[in-house]
């Protein structure tokens, strides 16, 4: 059935959702042994090469309506916005876990709100014991459908990133007319959930936004692991063993700063048969490091969604001024002059 809470205006709104969004629905319908492209009425879009797929807010109002209908499910935001996890955001997802709390993912959530979802801003402040997300509607009312499905996301990250399957806000505003049964929302969201506000509002105990993150889960390891593959593969070649310290190298630096012992004892090699093994290729550990840290650098300066010191964080570094001289003595530019260029040249 037509969801009668579909804003008039959902054609004409202004604004972009990641192709991530996008592609949970046709998962989520393809999860179903549904005919995704019959039942929407468009082919699922390609995934973009860097991350940034954008995707037109109105043809995403469009796409969630007609599943809806076809579906015959009203709660399809709720349904379809707890499939997301931080997974799906890539080297951002690993990001936000990095963050240490929820209060630091929330900020990075924020500047990160035009890569994240760019239809409404987004504004953190403050109401007594509570913090809260506001979203208003300058850039027009892309509907029900839309709005629960990225409020549904938002509160399913912070389940995810917490590890508490019960996080929940202390009360949810949206701007749509209230369905005729509310129990359903209140149910999922697990508050008080109010409709007909004059703006979107999540609301969240102040003191939650102390609560730590989990690690990276495994897919999102994952994912981190193929990026840095694909990048170590564009190094020079060399022998097995050099291939393989690069890539150990890679994963570590996750955690830190690499070391000699610790490369060659995951390669069951002691440190001197390492350091022979190296400079059989030209190179020794240090060099090693360097060309991975640099060649890993290149990539994630091409993601304007990672600031200077979370790239530095990426590459083990304890202190980004650390990683802008690491990286103008391997490539004669700083991080900044680097991002600029291939910016200016993009």
């Amino acid at each position: 059935m037509t969801d009668s809470r579909q804003s008039p205006n959902a054609v004409t709104v202004k604004g972009v959702v990641p192709i991530t969004y996008v592609h949970l629905l046709f998962d989520y319908l393809e999860s179903r042994a549904l005919d995704s492209h019959a039942l929407v009425g468009e082919a699922r879009p390609a995934a973009s090469n860097d991350g940034l797929g954008r995707f037109p807010v109105s043809r995403w109002a469009a796409l969630l309506a007609r599943a809806s209908e076809a579906l015959n499910d009203p709660l399809l935001g709720l349904h379809l916005g707890e499939t997301i996890t931080p997974r799906h955001f890539g080297v951002l997802g690993y990001v936000l876990l990095a963050s240490g709390s929820l209060g630091g993912a929330l900020v990075r959530m924020q500047t990160y709100q035009r890569l994240l979802y760019d239809v409404n801003p987004v504004q953190l402040r403050a109401n007594g014991n509570d913090v809260e997300l506001v979203w208003g509607v300058s850039h027009g009312r892309p509907g029900a459908l839309v709005d629960e499905t990225a409020i549904a996301a938002l509160v399913q990250i912070g389940r995810d990133i917490t590890g508490e399957a019960k996080f929940a806000a202390s009360s949810i505003h949206f701007i749509n007319p209230a369905p005729a049964n509310t129990a359903p929302y209140e149910d999922w969201f697990g508050c008080p959930v109010h409709f007909g506000a004059a703006v979107t509002i999540v609301r969240l105990p102040a003191a939650s936004l102390a609560m730590p993150l989990k690690q990276a889960d495994p897919q999102l390891i994952a994912v981190l692991e193929a990026r840095a593959d694909a990048m170590l593969a564009k190094l020079p070649s060399g022998s097995d063993h050099l291939t393989r310290a690069r890539k150990i190298v890679a994963q570590l630096l996750r955690g830190g700063e690499p070391t000699l012992a610790g490369v060659a004892q995951l390669m069951h090699l002691s440190e001197r048969s390492l350091h022979r093994r190296l400079a059989a290729e030209g190179h020794n550990f240090r060099s090693l490091l360097g060309q991975v840290r640099a060649s890993l650098a290149r990539d994630y300066l091409g993601d304007p969604r990672l600031q200077l010191a979370e790239i530095a964080q990426l590459l083990g570094y304890s202190e980004q001024s650390a990683f802008n001289r690491s990286f103008k003595r391997e490539t004669g530019l700083t991080p900044l002059q680097f991002r600029k260029e291939i910016t200016f040249n993009a």
